[in-house]
């Protein structure tokens, strides 16, 4: 059997290494990356400033690693469509094929970095920070700045989870930070109101400017400057938006599946394609929810595994899990809202 995941995060190479241990020698498991560094932490991300050799811990295991066991790995490859009818992919990318043949098809290629409809013209204006390659891109502009004796400004839009972690980390390193949130309290999504003021003022005592209600209105290129508009203008070195992330839904509506916020799934993690399933940041459950966590997306990549060599019957539940901010010197008081 040919079973081919897209996406190597932890739902993907979860999946695949789970369903190695299982499956007979005999089916073929072909995992589809876009990415070139290896399968690496995407949590670490937001600690990406602090760590000198972040670079390199970041990766948990080289693609070859996973090759050695019995995984195929196409890397540096995107893919451009999902022919459902004939069970094939189109790909593009360093590979030398250009389709492939699955009976089981796994989609797990995660989110990207939701840039709000006002901020989509000012692009080439500012970083977003989703991947490892973001992640280089920032640590080269940073250490250009820091080359010429200069210690950068930043400006993030955004004080959710990622954005409160990303300022966090620039903070400690000694750059000037300030904190644009549209809200009246940071991380309202995942803290009580208690925590959100706790936070606040960890941040503020690490040196961040902290903006709340906020409504930006745009951002200007001056010369090697970026300025941000709110009802007054001010100008930083560097600009991250981080406004959460959206679930890559794309491939999964060109194919005709299903979809809402993420592609829309049943209890046994199965898409309206009956070949086709989901795993984690895209997969929709029935209640509505996306499980966009490390610890219940690993627990469905390993159901998933488990379900489909004949392991197991039931249908998937989310297990007990919380979360904590990466936030240099904060710990929530009340259990965050998941």
């Amino acid at each position: 059997m040919q079973i081919v995941i897209i996406g190597s995060g932890v739902a993907g190479v979860s999946f695949a290494e789970k369903y190695r241990t299982l499956s007979a020698d005999d089916d073929d498991i072909t995992l589809v990356t876009r990415e070139h560094d290896g399968y690496y932490s995407r949590p670490l991300l937001s600690r990406g400033f602090t760590k000198d050799d972040i670079e390199q811990s970041i990766i948990l295991k080289p693609f070859e690693q996973l090759r050695e066991n019995g995984i195929d790995v196409l890397c540096g490859v995107f893919v451009t469509a999902i022919n459902r009818v004939e069970k094939i992919i189109a790909i593009n990318g360093s590979c030398q094929e250009k389709e492939l043949h699955y009976d089981i098809l796994v989609l797990a290629q995660g989110s990207s970095a939701f840039i709000p409809p006002p901020f989509r013209p000012y692009t080439e204006l500012f970083y977003c920070l989703n991947s490892l390659a973001d992640l280089k891109v920032l640590r080269k502009f940073r250490r250009e700045r820091l080359n010429q004796n200069q210690q950068p400004s930043w400006a993030i839009v955004g004080g959710g989870l990622i954005g409160c972690e990303v300022a966090s980390d620039l903070a400690v390193t000694g750059d000037n930070v300030t904190l644009f949130h549209a809200m009246d309290r940071l991380m309202e999504r995942q803290l009580a109101p208690e925590d959100s003021a706790l936070l606040l003022k960890v941040l503020q005592n690490s040196g961040i400017k902290v903006l709340l209600n906020q409504a930006v209105q745009e951002f200007i290129k001056e010369e090697d400057k970026v300025c941000v508009r709110t009802e007054v203008t001010a100008e930083f070195d560097g600009l991250i938006v981080a406004c959460g992330f959206k679930p890559r839904t794309e491939l999964a509506e060109l194919a005709g599946l299903e979809t809402g916020r993420g592609i829309k799934v049943n209890q046994h993690l199965q898409t309206s394609d009956e070949s086709i399933y989901a795993l984690g940041d895209v997969a929709e459950l029935p209640n509505g929810k996306l499980y966009a966590f490390v610890l219940p997306i690993r627990n469905q990549a390993v159901w998933l595994a488990e379900f489909l060599t004949g392991q197991r019957q039931d249908a998937w539940t989310h297990p007990v899990f919380t979360t904590k901010a990466k936030v240099h010197g904060f710990d929530a008081v009340h259990p965050y809202n998941v």
